[in-house]
């Protein structure tokens, strides 16, 4: 297995004190995990894409059932409210450790932009070997969010997101995304991205717009 590399992280243009001041979203900290929870996300996601990938006899199923409903059994009691538990808030781990969010990998963070790197897994199939096209506008808007913050823009909304679909984007092949913002106009982050395979191949691009929140919006 090859060594994991450090994302090159530029956070010179986020101020800290302006994120007192966000409209009505709360402040979220980051959460800190033991070295099990990182491990027991990606087994879930290795769930997830045999759930919707075998084809298996009943009793297995059965099984497997069974063996669900006493995982439902094990964690049902530490269900936690919203900021509370660590999923989307494991800065740390791909996807910060959330189920919803795609497990990529920053490579490039600050200012300028955001550059990950990852591949769309069996679960995000649509068919025929192809991604889902629901799930490029979900890699897109994580990625906005975060562009927003290193270019030490306040917390802001999704007004648009336009998607361009260039080309079959494929499952299990590491591909690119990267970012910037484009313009800013008041409280508007006008933001573009293009995700692109090993050969540069756009296969999506975007166009959005984040608006910062005022004082009294959620």
């Amino acid at each position: 297995m090859s060594e994991r590399v450090e994302p090159v992280i530029d956070d010179s243009a986020v101020d800290v004190s302006r994120y007192e001041d966000h409209g009505g979203f709360p402040k979220i900290t980051p959460a800190q995990v033991g070295p099990e929870y990182g491990q027991f996300v990606e087994a879930m996601r290795t769930l997830q894409d045999l759930t919707v990938s075998v084809d298996a006899p009943d009793e297995v199923y059965g099984a497997a059932l069974d063996q669900a409903r006493r995982l439902i059994d094990l964690l049902e009691p530490y269900r936690a409210p919203e900021r509370q538990g660590p999923a989307g808030r494991a800065v740390e781990l791909p996807g910060r450790g959330s189920l919803l969010l795609l497990p990529w990998r920053t490579v490039e963070a600050g200012p300028d932009g955001i550059v990950m790197t990852g591949v769309f897994r069996r679960f995000h199939l649509g068919g025929n070997s192809a991604a889902h096209g629901g799930v490029l506008p979900l890699l897109f808007d994580d990625l906005l969010g975060m562009i927003v913050h290193y270019s030490g823009r306040p917390i802001s909304r999704t007004a648009y997101l336009h998607v361009n679909y260039r080309k079959v984007t494929p499952l299990e092949t590491p591909l690119t995304v990267r970012g910037r913002v484009e313009r800013i106009e008041g409280r508007k982050t006008f933001i573009s991205a293009e995700l692109a395979d090993e050969q540069g191949s756009v296969l999506a691009d975007c166009e959005g717009l984040m608006v910062q929140l005022l004082p009294w919006q959620p």
